[in-house]
């Protein structure tokens, strides 16, 4: 274990400027071309192979080791967000209102340093680490793509990781936390088109007022959590647009919201969802309008499994020491990842790791048009994520 921490922190150097090579050219979605041409002439350099996927922006392939045993995938999301930079780095993002506000940019470049330090020791493996570089995790198609494409076929174990202050800006940089059981919430996505009818601002008597009835249902929907959900299940429903009118003195015909649901358990999940729609509905109808409901499911909870959680940690252990791993999490967090996707499929865990420095001002939270990470750590996630391989390839799986 001491050569791959050996190995990955003296890539350090060429960890950081992939990294912010990644970080200057962001893209969205399924379309990342710039990004997935940096990873592909990485790994020509190195000479690992690779497939590209026919679905999306992805890049996958394979380090077979010198005796045959199982299969473990490494995964890396490298999408980034429409959020225009305030960094002021020197390497800020060269695409207008387009930004890596994720730590996405370092999920590439510590899974690369990660696939390098194996590749290079790939004789010594019993079996084979497959590895993505996933795309459009952001929204949610990603991880479906792969796993249309076979990225799972023959996969025994899945790891994947996220970097940044995600846990909280307490947590020393540098520190590893895998935790078994639920880390990150259930998300989905609801569009609710209000529809009344238009009419002057000065006689809404003669029309049906969607503003008003919009701002009856958001009340409303609160109170679902407040009121019809225990306090010992977490749960957050959200609305974050609001569109609708087009002029201050007259009363429009539609107004559409859209928000997100977050929750840790499917029945919770299932019941709220059905309320939105119940409440949203009634409440339309109340005031004489109705309501139009879309729900667009984004990713179910991610949970880890108890003995990849636990080898995460041994593995993390022989590289940051004992006193800068976390085996538990004092609460789940209720952002999402469409790693769950893998680990509803296969046994795996999703680990973090805290770049959160409040003297270099990396503690700003996620989806942040300042947000930045401490890059002294990423060589400590390209060494976990190769350890932790190692580690399950070599049979210790308990």
């Amino acid at each position: 274990m001491e050569s791959i921490r050996t190995s990955c922190s003296s890539m350090q150097g060429e960890i950081i400027a992939l990294r912010r090579g990644l970080h200057q050219i962001p893209e969205l979605g399924t379309h990342l071309p710039e990004t997935r041409a940096l990873i592909c002439e990485t790994l020509d350099r190195w000479g690992v192979p690779y497939q590209k996927s026919a679905l999306d922006s992805s890049v996958s392939g394979s380090i077979s080791g010198g005796a045959p045993g199982k299969t473990v995938l490494l995964r890396a999301d490298v999408d980034g967000l429409p959020i225009r930079e305030e960094t002021g780095l020197p390497f800020a993002s060269r695409h207008p209102g387009i930004m890596h506000a994720c730590g996405h940019d370092a999920h590439g470049a510590m899974l690369l340093g990660a696939v390098k330090a194996l590749f290079d020791r790939r004789e010594t493996l019993c079996g084979t680490v497959r590895f993505l570089f996933q795309a459009s995790e952001e929204d949610g198609r990603g991880a479906k793509n792969a796993i249309a494409e076979g990225i799972l076929d023959g996969v025994d174990a899945v790891f994947g990781m996220h970097v940044g202050s995600i846990l909280g800006p307490e947590i020393p940089s540098g520190t590893v936390t895998a935790a078994p059981g639920c880390c990150m919430a259930a998300a989905d996505r609801f569009i609710l088109k209000v529809r009344g009818a238009g009419c002057h601002g000065s006689t809404p008597e003669k029309g049906v007022d969607p503003v008003s009835i919009s701002a009856h249902i958001i009340l409303a929907l609160q109170e679902i959590i407040a009121r019809e959900i225990s306090s010992t299940k977490a749960a957050v429903v959200t609305v974050g647009r609001i569109s609708g009118g087009a002029a201050y003195n007259i009363i429009p015909d539609e107004v559409e919201l859209e928000g997100t649901l977050r929750c840790l358990e499917r029945g919770v999940r299932d019941y709220v969802l059905g309320r939105i729609a119940e409440i949203a509905r009634s409440e339309a109808a109340l005031f004489r309008g109705s309501c139009e409901v879309e729900i667009i499911p984004f990713a179910p909870p991610v949970i880890s499994d108890p003995a990849m959680a636990a080898l995460v940690v041994r593995a993390a252990r022989e590289v940051v020491g004992e006193t800068r791993v976390r085996d538990t999490l004092p609460a789940s967090n209720m952002g999402a990842e469409d790693f769950a996707f893998y680990l509803e499929r296969v046994p795996g865990c999703y680990f973090f790791l805290s770049a959160a420095d409040p003297e270099k001002g990396t503690c700003i939270p996620h989806h942040n048009a300042r947000f930045d990470v401490d890059e002294s750590v990423l060589w400590e996630g390209s060494a976990v994520l190769a350890a932790a391989a190692c580690r399950f390839l070599n049979g210790e799986e308990a």
